[in-house]
Order: structure tokens, then sequence, then C-alpha cells
């Protein structure tokens, strides 16, 4: 009952408009579904992936106009990465965000690979990581953005939490979660801990959980930009059944079994209050759409379809430029 990595990361937006022109034309990712929040039927829910929706390449964004400024700090999920297949793919991205006027930085090593930092228009913080290719599989690049297919966004990378106190996060990861610790490296601010790296799956930056303690700063402030939860895969429904007697056994309060229709949930807060969420690669995207039409039109799950009238009479007009 292995974890397989990182299945998707969900943040806020206030701008759906400009946030789906930036990871559809600046970033060249595909919008695979068009859907509402589940939890909150009048607020869009954006997915945007490799070609076909593959677990594991999907950064999801809700519609939350009002949202707030965010105020960076603990208990957070500080930075996700996208996987680049070579170094080559860096130079092309400083190009094209400088082209685009996106915010980064130059080139680090972060855990024996090549990562840029960068920002896009809300300032959520993001990071391109180079991935050999070695662990898990990349995905399928999307040849319909303009990007080079060389050097196109194959799938998330690690994400970062940043808390307070590392020990329990840490433990939850491993004892409960079966990451394993695979190294560390140091932090990019001074007098502070080494960053330290789990792993599970296959391996490589998709499997990656990376932690980074910060005793010196006050909680985060969500609002438009930051990352709601990190979801990360369960292989099968056998295996999802297995996660949630074990949670309910180690006495974590959870969700309960919650089916998404494109995927089956559990969430979860870890000690520093994070939300995760295990979800499951199975059913997929393509459930109610074809693969030629993934995220054209407003997709519902079925328990919401008797509801599509009201449900798009609550929404706000949503425009995308093509």
């Amino acid at each position: 009952m292995e974890l397989g990595g990182i299945h998707h990361v969900s943040a806020i937006t206030a701008n759906a408009e400009k946030n789906y022109d930036f990871f559809t034309r600046i970033l060249g990712m595909r919008l695979v579904k068009k859907s509402v929040n589940q939890d909150n039927t009048s607020s869009y829910h954006l997915f945007y992936a490799d070609a076909v929706g593959t677990p594991g390449t999907d950064m999801t964004y809700f519609d939350i106009p009002r949202a707030a400024r965010t105020v960076p700090g603990a208990s957070s999920i500080s930075n996700t990465a996208f996987r680049v297949k070579s170094e080559a793919a860096l130079s092309y991205w400083k190009e094209r965000f400088t082209q685009h006027q996106v915010h980064f930085e130059d080139v680090v090593e972060r855990f024996g690979r090549k990562t840029m930092y960068f920002e896009d228009f809300e300032g959520s913080r993001l990071m391109l990581v180079v991935d050999d290719g070695k662990g898990v599989p990349y995905g399928i690049p999307w040849t319909k953005s303009g990007v080079p297919e060389e050097f196109t966004v194959v799938g998330l990378g690690h994400v970062t939490l940043t808390v307070r106190k590392a020990e329990q996060t840490q433990l939850v990861l491993t004892e409960v979660l079966g990451f394993k610790k695979v190294g560390s490296y140091p932090s990019f601010v001074a007098a502070m801990p080494d960053i330290t790296v789990y792993s599970t799956g296959d391996g490589g930056p998709a499997s990656e959980v990376h932690i980074e303690e910060r005793p010196d700063l006050p909680l985060e402030r969500p609002g438009r930009g930051s990352v709601h939860h990190v979801a990360f895969r369960v292989k099968t429904i056998e295996d999802y059944d297995r996660w949630e007697e074990l949670l309910r056994t180690r006495g974590f309060m959870n969700s309960g079994k919650i089916d998404r229709y494109y995927f089956k949930s559990i969430y979860f807060r870890e000690p520093n209050g994070i939300l995760y969420e295990l979800a499951t690669d199975e059913p997929g995207f393509a459930t109610d759409e074809s693969m030629e039409t993934l995220g054209e039109t407003l997709a519902l799950p079925p328990f919401l379809e008797p509801r599509r009238e009201q449900i798009e009479a609550s929404l706000r007009p949503l425009t995308f430029n093509e």
C-alpha cells in the first residue's frame, strides 16, 4: 500500500481568466476540466495538466474573485514545482518568461537538481525542476500550446511544506503515509535548518515532499495565489479502502470517503494544519468528455447534473481568450 507520489495541487485564484491565460498560453499546459467546486458550486474549479490529464500532472485552481492577497508564512504549501526534461528547457523558459514579463529568479541547485523559481500574476510561488526521467514517468506533452515539445512541462514535481516545527509533520509522512527520508540540502535562509526531502513510489521529483523548518515565520494568511491542499496518488480502489481504514484506526480526523467522480478522495490535516488529500488515479478526466474535447464545456459530476441550470445561473460569466 504505497502512495505513488503527487496526484495534484489545488490553489486559489481571484481571476480565472488571467489564470487560464497564464497556465495555457504562457506555461503551455492543457485545460483538461472546467468544473465547479463541489463543496461550493458558485465557484469554478479549473484543472490544468498534460495532454491527457495524467494523474500527477495537474495543477488546479478554485476561482474566488474576492480572495485577498496572500501573506506568506508557516503551515503552508509554500512552493509547487513543475518538471522539465533538461537544462536546455530552463534556458528556453528564461527567454519565454522574459518575453511575457513573468517574474523569475536565477537557476540554482536544489537537492542535486537544477531549478528555477518563478511566480504567476498573483504571486503563486512556483518552480521548474529538471527531472532526468528515472523516477515517476513523464506526462504526455501538450503539443498545441506553442511551446516546443522538448521544453514542455511534463508533470508536477515536488511540493515544499514550510512549518515552524518539522518533527510531527515528518512523522506523519514517514510513520503514516510511508514516505522515506532520502536526504537534505541547505536552506536558502541564513541560520535555518537544512531542508529535508521525503520520497515515495518510483522516486524522483514527482514523488517528493520537501520540508522547510522556519520557526521565525508567522502563520500564512492564505488568499489568491496560495495553495489550498496537496493530493497524493492512491494507485487502486483497494488501496483507497485500506487508507481510509488506516487513518481511522490511527485516530486521524478525516473527511471519510468522498467520490469526486474523476477520482475518489479522503482529506485530513497533518499536525501543522496543512491539508492533505489521498486521491485515486482512476477513473480520470475522460469519464464524461472525450479526450479530444477535454475542458471545452462546463463539466458536472452526475450528482450535480440535475442542478445544472441552477448552478450555471449562480456562476459568473467566464470567457477565455482563445
